[in-house]
């Protein structure tokens, strides 16, 4: 294993200051490098579901180039944050399950039916499974984010936003792009794409692939080795057919695998072993939590004050098997184009997690789901006059899920309670016991859409748009315990509906200035909870959730188009949004999920992006946000006035990046040095509805960098990167398992260092 000494770290630290890196990082709405003429390019999104300048889309959006995520050393969905101020994705899983937030709309429920109130679209697929939203982030054209409800022409739950995910097509060009990556804790990644024309001008390919693995950032003194070890691949193949000009089939096969291990967490002791180091809630005080006098349930103290070690004594692997396809097709037929989407996903995933990060067996989850996605959009775009135009659609979803998750509670006490009747010494009275939650949900959404522009004046755009969606589901649920004995079933089935949509005015006074103000309706489908309970009454249908976005915003382009400066101003009137957290009943930690009445959000986002001389890019992005629950009573406590969770108030981003031209023997081009240094900050977060200090994050800074020399030809690359440059420890999730006495904590990862290898023929 690759173990850096302090003159190796001392050394990086100054290369990375000094030389900086992660070049080529997209704020929102710029994103781009600066061209050969020193200006900056246009950037080309399809955001309103047809191609158009970034600059002209009256929406609030983060477009990411190839370029920008390959030089910004983007891995996954999880590393989008650092270049969104306003976005925020966490999990407390390996591989499964991203929680996504933009601007403080989102979703904390990990089960394997919450339906996140942010969208993730691959190749304008939607992927309806958590199982399967980290799978496809490779050999990638573009990347955007969305910022605010989409109600109309994306509309399937999402109050929060999209991510759209757009892989590199085939063409008719050979083309082959890769990179090689090697680091700290052993870390490899491998990723390819090559593609060309099989039959010229009527059939080409496109290949490619990742491969990901490292030894793990985190010492388990249990078994003295390393976890939180990743082991992951994915591959794609896709085929263009183009058999006349008018018509053209994208069909795509893709898949993936994942062996690493599951999260390791932190383990924080909660009940005080002496009075003095108790707090005033009877728990453990903050100071207090490595002083050996303060234990979880079993009398397990984790006193080394190291987050990045722990005594684990399960050999956790989060496995998660997924594969799919999807069939695009384009038809212009002269005065409309026909546009026709279908997707299938199917995703296996069997995890099992050392839930209590200690060397006792107090908790022991095990979480299983098999799940199977079936799509079909019908979408047709058309002038409609000199100053009309519109597009409608259809919409189907059919869901399939089918789980089989436990949790294996204080195994270690079942001596207590063994009898000649009880051999095993379960007892569930007093919550010592194997207990599950096996269940089947099958959904089938239905939408119709319709979107308008008219042309006003020269200056003047107005848009509308509406959604009619419903979602029929049917849901089968078993509370076991043992895996034998039923003590709750229940079954029901239920639809609901829901109209969202938009409307619009823009107003372009020059060529390089455009003013917008804007307001949208989202949705969430209702449904019903998918966690662990023992009450029927935790299993009653939740409702909808809407929210009713305002939106006024000014996207321009100065000085010769060195200097973009854009901003937006929103205010979100949020009803009924859907909660979960997990709350104490009888002693024993109980997942809950429920509509908490309202809340009010509002902010402003703005970004800055100039070229002053060629070669020199500096970029500043940031979001102010202000969320507020209201009228919210939880378990007969009232949470109204606090913040949402994944809510920071600030949220920052900077970039100053410099490619420098270099002259050999001669005065012959030698090719370019690349450096750039790049921060992000993120303000105080809770991770929970109650807003306890406990469960937070103070405000940090993350800083990355890089520096790289590329030939003179474009098609070699290498370099060295840093991430986390200055070590920074900081929390990504907390789970609050205080009735087990402990809180289980997700870290964020350390300073990591390698270098690279990349190329684009």
């Amino acid at each position: 294993m690759m173990r850096i000494g302090k003159a190796g770290i001392g050394f990086m630290l100054l290369s990375g200051v000094a030389l900086g890196a992660l070049q080529g990082n997209a704020r929102a709405q710029s994103a781009a490098p600066p061209d050969t003429d020193g200006v900056l390019q246009e950037i080309v999104v399809t955001a309103q579901k047809r191609a158009e300048n970034l600059q002209d889309v009256p929406v609030a959006i983060t477009a990411l180039t190839a370029e920008t995520l390959e030089k910004a050393g983007v891995r996954d969905v999880q590393d989008l944050p650092a270049l969104t101020p306003g976005l925020q994705i966490k999990t407390s899983d390996a591989s499964a399950n991203p929680k996504v937030f933009i601007r403080g709309v989102g979703l904390n429920d990990f089960n394997a039916n919450a339906a996140g109130a942010v969208g993730i679209y691959a190749d304008g697929v939607f992927v309806a499974s958590p199982l399967a939203q980290l799978g496809q982030f490779f050999d990638l054209e573009r990347v955007e984010v969305l910022k605010g409800p989409q109600g109309t022409l994306y509309g399937r739950n999402t109050t929060g936003g999209a991510i759209n995910i757009t892989s590199r097509q085939p063409t008719f060009e050979t083309t082959s792009d890769g990179s090689l990556e090697y680091g700290r804790f052993n870390s490899v990644k491998a990723e390819a794409g090559v593609g060309g024309a099989i039959v010229p001008g009527k059939l080409a390919v496109r290949l490619a692939g990742v491969y990901e693995r490292d030894d793990g950032d985190t010492y388990n003194r249990y078994y003295n080795d390393y976890v939180n070890a990743v082991n992951r691949w994915g591959g794609r193949a896709s085929l263009l057919f183009t058999p006349s000009d008018d018509l053209s089939v994208t069909v795509q096969f893709h898949g993936g695998q994942n062996r690493g291990d599951s999260r390791s967490f932190q383990s924080r002791p909660l009940i005080p072993q002496d009075p003095s180091v108790a707090g005033p809630d009877g728990l453990c005080a903050a100071g207090a939590y490595a002083s050996g006098l303060c234990t979880d349930a079993l009398g397990y103290a984790d006193t080394d004050n190291n987050p990045y070690a722990g005594a684990y004594n399960v050999k956790g692997q989060d496995k998660v098997d997924t594969w799919g396809a999807s069939v695009n097709v384009r038809w212009d037929l002269g005065k409309a184009t026909l546009y026709s989407i279908t997707g299938f996903d199917s995703a296996e995933r069997n995890d099992l997690e050392d839930t209590d990060a200690s060397p006792n067996n107090l908790l022991t989850s095990t979480y299983k789901a098999t799940q199977h996605d079936v799509s079909q959009e019908l979408r047709v775009e058309a002038p409609l006059g000199d100053k009309w135009r519109g597009v409608a659609g259809a919409y189907f979803l059919h869901d399939y899920l089918n789980t089989a998750s436990q949790y294996d509670i204080l195994r270690d006490l079942r001596p207590l309670f063994i009898t000649d009747d009880n051999p095993t010494g379960f007892s569930l009275e007093n919550n010592v016991a194997t207990v599950g939650y096996p269940y089947t949900q099958i959904s089938d959404s239905y939408a119709v859409f319709g979107q308008v522009d008219y042309q006003l004046t020269d200056m003047v755009t107005l848009t509308g748009g509406l959604r009619y969606s419903q979602d029929d589901k049917d849901f089968r649920y078993r509370s076991t315990v043992e895996q034998v004995v039923d003590v709750l079933s229940y079954a029901a089935s239920k639809s609901f509906d829901s109209v969202s949509g938009r409307a619009s005015i823009q107003v372009k006074p020059t060529d390089d200035v455009m003013l917008y103000a804007s307001y949208n309706r989202g949705y969430k489908s209702g449904g019903f909870f998918g966690g662990y309970t023992r009450d029927p009454a935790d299993l009653a249908p939740y409702a909808d959730e809407t929210l009713d976005a305002y939106e006024v915003g000014a996207k321009t382009e100065l000085w010769n188009k060195r200097l973009r400066l854009n901003a937006a101003g929103f205010y979100y009137d949020y009803s009924n949004l859907q909660v979960f957290q997990i709350v104490t009943r009888d002693g024993v930690p109980t997942q809950t999920f429920n509509n908490a009445a309202n809340a009010r959000l509002y902010g402003v986002d703005a970004d800055v992006t100039l070229v002053p001389l060629k070669g020199l890019e500096i970029s500043l992005g940031g979001e102010y946000l202000n969320s507020e629950y209201q009228n919210y009573v939880s378990e007969g406590e009232s949470l109204s006035g606090n913040r949402l969770p994944s809510a920071p108030r600030w949220t920052l981003s900077g970039l100053v990046s410099y490619d420098q031209p270099l002259d050999g023997a001669g005065g012959k081009d030698a090719g370019t040095l690349n450096a750039s240094i790049d921060v992000s900050y993120r303000s105080l977060v809770y991770f929970d509805s109650h807003n306890l200090t406990r469960l937070s994050q103070s405000g940090y800074w993350l800083t990355d960098a890089r520096l790289g020399w590329t030939a003179p030809n474009g098609t070699i690359s290498l370099g060295l990167w840093v991430r986390n440059l200055f070590d920074q420890t900081y929390i990504m999730d907390i789970n609050n398992l205080d009735s087990f006495g402990l809180d289980s904590i997700s870290m964020g990862s350390p300073r990591r260092f390698g270098g690279y290898l990349s190329w684009h023929f």
